[in-house]
Parts: structure tokens; C-alpha cells; sequence
């Protein structure tokens, strides 16, 4: 079976994540902080109209708050009836990858395991598929799970 995925860069890593869920990728502008929201919860964004979320993935994975927002690469994706946005680091292709998600055979670490759907092999290489619920839950709701 093959799938499309959308090859991202973030924290110096490659990863993927489904194209099924993808709505676009955009550059972001100003996003809004809101009080109390959990650390990787980076604000909130409008996007033609509509309010998304947008994730500071680095966070989601364990790593240190992305200094601002604006001029990020966001790949955004629909949940339901919301939108949030995935901020990443570069966004590199679409491409069809064979085959279904194998578990991880390297020690991860523990935000990377949490986000973790599985790996793909992409041109001889392994690369991360992201759970896109586990990024929008977050590290602490991932490790909780």
C-alpha cells in the first residue's frame, strides 16, 4: 500500500507526517500567546479567516521553546472541524512511500518515542512518521498515555 507523506525538519531531524491530514504549508506571521495554554501550545493564528492553533513541534518532542513565531515554516493540518498549525524548522517534499509503519528499532528519546507513529523507509533511509494527535496532545499528554 502506498501512502503520501510530507517530509518536515525539525530540531535537525527528518520526520513525516500523513498528507491525508495536510491542508497547506504557510509562512507565519504574528501569533497571539494565550495565558495559561500548555508550553507547546505556541498561540493561536488567523488563517483566512479562521483561528488555528499553532504547536511548537520542537516543544511537542521535548526540546527548548522556538524563539518566536514569525517567519516560520507552518504545515497545517485539519482535525475534526480545527486547524492548527505544526511549526517546523523546513519543508521539504511530498512523497509516496510503500508499506505500513514498522516500530522503532533505535532508543528514542522520550518525546520523540511519545510523538512517534512509527518508521517508514524513504530511499534506503528511516524516518519518523509523526502521530499527529499525540503533537496536538503534547509531550505531557503523550508520556501520560
Amino acid at each position: 500500500m502506498t501512502d503520501l507523506y510530507l517530509i518536515v525538519e525539525i530540531d535537525g531531524q527528518k520526520a513525516v507526517l500523513p498528507a491525508s491530514c495536510i491542508e497547506s504549508v504557510v509562512e507565519m506571521g504574528e501569533v497571539t500567546p494565550v495565558p495559561c495554554a500548555p508550553r507547546h501550545v505556541l498561540g493561536l493564528f488567523a488563517l483566512r479567516s479562521r483561528v488555528m492553533t499553532v504547536i511548537d513541534t520542537r516543544v511537542a518532542l521535548g526540546a527548548e521553546v522556538r524563539a518566536g513565531g514569525r517567519g516560520a515554516q507552518a504545515v497545517i493540518v485539519t482535525m475534526g472541524d480545527h486547524l492548527y498549525g505544526f511549526l517546523v524548522d523546513h519543508v521539504d517534499d511530498v512523497v509516496a512511500i510503500d508499506g505500513a509503519p514498522a516500530p522503532a528499532r533505535a532508543l528514542l528519546s522520550p518525546g520523540w518515542a511519545a510523538m512517534s507513529a512509527g518508521v517508514l523507509e524513504h530511499e534506503g533511509v528511516p524516518v519518523m512518521l509523526l502521530d499527529v494527535d499525540a503533537l496536538i496532545g503534547g509531550e505531557k499528554a503523550a508520556l501520560a498515555a
